[in-house]
């Protein structure tokens, strides 16, 4: 049975989304035993976006030849269980993604690793999804480490 990353981001409509397809894909390729779900902390606060998922997400997966069924699925509210179903739950900014899990769900924020990767208020896409692959590729690199 394969282990479970789950990706935490706010709206669940662009960082996790990408850093979840990209994962599958990678770890896939590589045949590691590891599937990766996304979800959103407060995906109420993404009422204004266009689509299931955000352009610049299918853009840069577009360009790097990645295609999933997972992208035409609606941002989805991260629950208790899927928190405790994950074998690792990484977040994708501590200072914007830890205070919500306190207030959500208080007794998960301690055993949560968190990124610090920039919304669009403070990073354009490209530097945000370029920091995404790069982190992914080092946790997939450290994942297929422990494989042997």
């Amino acid at each position: 049975m394969s282990k479970k990353i789950l990706f935490l981001c706010t709206g669940n409509y662009y960082r996790s989304r990408y850093a979840e397809i990209l994962f599958n894909h990678r770890a896939t390729k590589l045949g590691l035993d590891w599937r990766a779900e996304s979800r959103g902390l407060a995906t109420e606060k993404g009422a204004g976006n266009v689509g299931p998922i955000s352009a610049d997400t299918l853009k840069r997966l577009k360009s790097a030849g990645i295609t999933s069924p997972t992208t035409a699925r609606a941002p989805a509210q991260v629950s208790e269980a899927d928190l405790a179903g994950a074998d690792k739950i990484i977040a994708l900014k501590e200072s914007e993604h830890r205070q919500m899990l306190e207030g959500r769900y208080p007794s998960w924020p301690d055993r949560v690793e968190y990124w610090h990767v920039h919304d669009l208020d403070l990073a354009t896409a490209d530097e945000a999804l370029t920091e995404i692959t790069g982190l992914v590729d080092e946790l997939i690199w450290k994942l297929s480490d422990q494989k042997d």
